[in-house]
């Protein structure tokens, strides 16, 4: 390891530098020194391999430029390269090695680095960035000298877009939904290094920084002060508790007339998603048994459905709205499904309410009142629902997941999903069966912008400005239902 005057890594960085794993993970709260470490490592790497290039990352150019290179600035005396070009972000090390400084704002700005070369690639703030995007990174961490060790390294606290996939890597130690041949994955290449703002002898001992910390919001400050993975900051059901509200349903008493019915969200490629439903006699909805893969035709997803529900009496069978104008023949989806429960004497789908706003707050409230029981059975629902996010511009909605399976080219494993399907199968069994919209959202905003326009073509720009108020308007119209609080079953 180089020894500078600059940096004399602490016990949990020192750990972090000194792991052998091919993918590491430092960090978990705020203040334990993680930008710092993954500078270093990736200024350690290029140096102690002549001409081989390092990739230091964060999301966005302003974040890059007041973390990883204001720590660079500011700490790497100039003595110790040759060269940085500005414009470049790309510092040259006397051995004809160099680092070089990027950041990949969008979903597609990976590809810029198409065709290179990396020894070591280190991302700051890794939740940040999407599975897609550090599947595609792992495959530019390769170097051609002889004797290297190419490895790459994440840096990040919980929470975010990607909290769900970097938690299953490193933390739950499985392969998350959408990754890559999941069946190559290697439990021993990834090494969670965790570190707490305690563990760094420069804020440890800062009462008035310990003091801020502690004075966040509760989900922030478990975040940021604890580190911890279950609760964080920006969790849409942070009221989600396993202990009381998953149970094991082979233990419940099931009567012949409590109703019953089943909600879907299609998907082929993206994974489709079955739930079956029931409602007991004090009023709990429960959710006892699922379904979660891609790649089967509707009517396959039929028979299967059919088969799940043998010797029981459906009421109903909601599916996702998309299902109903999407063709794979000459039938919609929901035609082809609706054809095959027929023939087997279950009712045909009828249209979900797809009020996604409503449908969320709805299942909060359910959860909190005690209506809301889950199987154990139901796993990647148990999974889905702790790790959905609010989205930032609109925080009564969930922030939709880019982590499915799509172009992975592989069935999905329905006890591993992280994608958000499963959420929606269920907010359509919730939403449709106990607090149906008047008419779905898209069908009411229409009506307005037609009687606005009074069916005569409009100009565009107004026409947009008169469906965006439409739309607003009848959102302020939501109103979630009551459910009186009930001790859990």
């Amino acid at each position: 390891m180089i020894q500078v005057a600059t940096y004399n890594p602490f016990a949990k960085q020192q750990e972090f530098h000194g792991s052998p794993a091919k993918y590491r993970l430092f960090g978990g709260a705020a203040g334990p020194g993680k930008t710092a470490a993954l500078l270093w490592e990736g200024i350690m790497q290029a140096n102690e391999v002549p001409g081989c290039e390092t990739l230091l990352l964060r999301r966005t150019y302003p974040e890059l430029e007041l973390s990883l290179l204001r720590e660079f600035r500011r700490n790497v005396p100039r003595d110790m390269y040759k060269a940085f070009n500005e414009s470049k972000h790309t510092v040259t090390w006397w051995n004809n090695s160099a680092t070089r400084f990027g950041y990949c704002q969008g979903e597609s700005d990976v590809y810029q680095f198409q065709g290179a070369e990396f020894l070591f690639i280190g991302i700051d703030e890794l939740t940040l960035f999407t599975l897609r995007q550090w599947q595609f990174l792992t495959s530019r961490n390769r170097c051609p000298i002889p004797g290297s060790f190419p490895c790459m390294a994440g840096a990040t606290n919980p929470g975010n877009i990607g909290h769900a996939w970097v938690k299953s890597l490193w933390i739950d130690k499985q392969a998350p939904q959408g990754m890559e041949n999941p069946a190559g994955y290697n439990p021993a290449d990834y090494d969670f290094i965790p570190a707490l703002v305690s563990d760094n002898p420069i804020y440890a001992n800062d009462a008035e920084y310990l003091r801020t910390l502690e004075g966040l919001p509760a989900d922030l400050r478990d975040a940021l002060l604890h580190g911890r993975w279950d609760i964080f900051a920006g969790q849409y059901f942070d009221n989600f508790e396993p202990a009381t509200m998953v149970q094991d349903a082979s233990a419940w008493d099931c009567k012949p007339w409590w109703p019953r019915w089943i909600s879907i969200d299609w998907g082929y490629e993206h994974p489709a998603a079955i739930y079956w439903h029931l409602l007991d006699d004090s009023g709990v909805t429960r959710t006892y048994r699922e379904i979660v893969l891609n790649h089967r035709s509707p009517r396959e997803l039929a028979e299967m459905i059919i088969a799940g529900s043998a010797g029981e009496r459906i009421a109903d069978v909601y599916l996702s709205p998309d299902a109903f104008a999407q063709r794979t023949d000459e039938a919609t989806i929901a035609e082809q499904m609706g054809a095959e429960l027929s023939r087997a004497g279950m009712p045909q789908p009828s249209r979900a309410d797809d009020d996604r706003k409503g449908g969320w707050i709805l299942m909060r409230q359910m959860l909190d009142s005690g209506h809301w029981i889950i199987s154990s059975e139901c796993q990647a629902l148990i999974r889905t629902l702790p790790n959905l996010i609010r989205d930032m511009k609109k925080p009564e909605d969930i922030a939709k997941m880019d982590e499915q399976a799509s172009g992975s080219g592989r069935d999905v494993d329905e006890t591993n999903c992280s994608g958000d399907d499963p959420a929606d199968a269920a907010r359509y069994g919730l939403k449709t069966r106990h607090a149906p919209s008047r008419k779905p959202l898209d069908e009411r905003v229409r009506e307005r912008v037609n009687a606005v326009s009074g069916g005569v073509p409009i100009e565009p720009t107004r026409l947009a400005m008169v469906a965006l108020k439409a739309e607003a308007d009848e959102r302020k119209k939501i109103r979630p239902v009551y459910f009186k609080r009930r001790y859990h079953a």
